[in-house]
């Protein structure tokens, strides 16, 4: 018996010893092959340089020096998976540090972000996946039922998650956390866009929307939609969140701010020449005009001469406390004003954009829109302003621009981290790994859009579309609160713009690129014909 014993503890080591040299030539090769892919990364990274340049260059340097220590993240990776026993979702986590970050932004850049997501889903599972993402181990959960997981769950398995690039572009985040600012951004929100407060700013945006046109729009022959767009938007946003209704004031920041914009969600680079620095240094300037308009307010406040008509989220911000009576502080209400010039402006002005791409391509819904909005200005006494019963009737106008989100979502998609291990779909999620839902897992799915390339608004009339599969905006206690606000935004610039133009594209095979967000790669240059 004890000589079975012994051999039996002879055989194990040696398979021990087996299994660990197999280990260690495992890992030998791949520290041979990881030379191989990372110079196919910088051969893609080739393929995909456009506006980044800079940016893309010095990210193949850091790869290279991540080449020392590539066999030792590896082999402890490995370790880590064998002898922890998680089930964890099916994938890969592709290169050190970086994952597969550089895929997902290749895939955008090509304009066919959901080929990211769609590809995995059928090589590894439709419900669920594993990948890395801006350094993060991530689980990538699919579907509806995925969408619900996340969206019904906040502070209960997950929680909200910003990239850390984030904290470093809003410095007051840093003393607390992204998630604490965000919940305190959003408790500041409601009385701003709550239904009586929204119906007053359809004629203050109507008047903003005629201004934009008389003077971006009516004297040229061609124009270029998307920067237009943006100017439109961040004049809104100026109006209602600051009160702001100087074109020359708004100009003097609206440079910076758009720097700001197109670098909040870029790779976190920050050397010179980066789009990450550049909105780093774009962030501090815009702050600055910003805290001279708060300092200016503040006094105006305390003195009691603050405009009645002042009733803005910034006037909201000085005079409401949090849940220990404590006043914001300057630099707080800063980068919060900040944070929603950000969300207020680029989001609708991509979906502003695309409809005016979608009606050029398809003149049968430009003419019903029209037909809507011809209707709507019938019921109007010359030179009145559109009001909260008019955006109502805009029934069709909103489902086009329904089906416009469902082909090019201004949100890709948002990340969640686990805050305690849970299963989901038989797969382990450890405690700390972040969750990424999409909107192209969805949006784009025929199981739940038969025919998803078509253009069809009907998809969105009556009950609309199942639950869960339709998220531009998110879902659950953190779908985005300035969704109507969005809604009006949008339909009163579109009123506008059809009862004055049709128009067609200058470029009619334009390229599409989602960086983070979509947008024609020339701008969507137009033609218009006066009607």
């Amino acid at each position: 018996m004890r000589t079975a014993s012994v051999q039996q503890l002879i055989a194990q080591e040696k398979k021990k010893r087996k299994r660990k040299c197999l280990m260690v030539s495992f890992d030998l090769l791949y520290s041979i092959l990881i030379f191989y892919f990372l110079f196919s990364a910088i051969a893609s990274i080739q393929m995909i340089m456009q506006q980044s340049d800079m940016e893309l260059l010095l990210l193949s340097f850091l790869l290279l020096m991540a080449l020392s220590l590539s066999f030792w993240i590896r082999f402890f990776v490995h370790k880590l998976e064998k002898s922890s026993g998680i089930n964890l979702p099916p994938g890969k986590m592709g290169f050190p540090f970086i994952g597969e970050s550089l895929e997902f932004l290749r895939m955008g850049r090509k304009g066919t972000p959901e080929r990211f997501i769609q590809d995995r889903m059928a090589k590894y599972s439709t419900q669920i996946f594993k990948t890395c993402l801006l350094g993060e181990p991530t689980a990538v959960v699919c579907g509806a039922a995925g969408n619900k997981l996340l969206f019904s769950n906040e502070n209960k398995l997950v929680t909200s998650w910003w990239p850390r690039s984030v904290e470093k572009i809003f410095p007051s985040s840093l003393q607390t956390s992204t998630k604490q600012e965000s919940m305190k951004t959003r408790k500041l929100l409601p009385a701003f866009l709550k239904p009586e407060a929204l119906q007053k700013y359809v004629g203050i945006m109507d008047s903003i929307a005629k201004w934009h046109l008389d003077n971006h729009w009516d004297l040229n022959e061609t124009v270029t939609v998307f920067p237009l767009a943006k100017q439109y938007t961040f004049m809104v946003a100026c109006r209602l969140f600051l009160s702001i209704d100087d074109p020359k004031h708004i100009a003097k920041f609206a440079n910076p701010f758009h720097i700001l914009a197109a670098g909040v969600m870029s790779i976190p680079i920050n050397f010179p020449g980066t789009p990450f620095n550049r909105a780093i240094k774009a962030a501090d300037s815009v702050r600055k005009e910003l805290r001279a308009i708060i300092k200016q307010r503040k006094i105006q406040v305390l003195a009691g001469k603050s405009s009645s008509s002042k009733h803005d989220i910034l006037s909201h911000m000085l005079t409401t406390t949090d849940e220990n009576g404590q006043f914001l502080n300057e630099m707080d209400i800063a980068d919060k004003i900040l944070g929603l010039l950000i969300g207020g402006h680029d989001t609708a002005s991509a979906v502003i954009t695309f409809i005016i791409k979608y009606l050029a391509e398809l003149p049968q819904v430009y003419n019903e829109v029209l037909k809507e909005q011809m209707e709507v200005a019938a019921g109007k006494k010359s030179g009145e302003m559109l009001d909260w019963e008019d955006i109502q009737k805009m029934k069709y106008s909103w489902n086009v621009a329904n089906e416009v989100m469902r082909l090019a979502p201004p949100l890709q998609g948002s990340f969640r981290e686990a805050i305690t291990d849970f299963t989901y779909a038989g797969f382990s999620i450890p405690k700390g790994w972040k969750l990424y839902w999409s909107t192209y897992a969805t949006h784009k799915n025929p199981d739940y859009f038969p025919d998803p390339e078509k253009f069809d608004p009907s998809r969105f009339e009556g009950n609309g579309p199942i639950p869960y599969t339709y998220v531009p905006f998110g879902g659950g206690p953190r779908m985005c609160p300035g969704k109507e606000y969005a809604r009006l935004e949008i339909l009163v610039f579109i009123h506008n713009v059809v009862r004055r133009f049709s128009w067609y594209k200058l470029h009619p095979n334009e390229d599409v690129i989602v960086d983070p967000m979509p947008m024609p790669a020339k701008g969507l240059p137009i033609r218009l014909r006066h009607h």
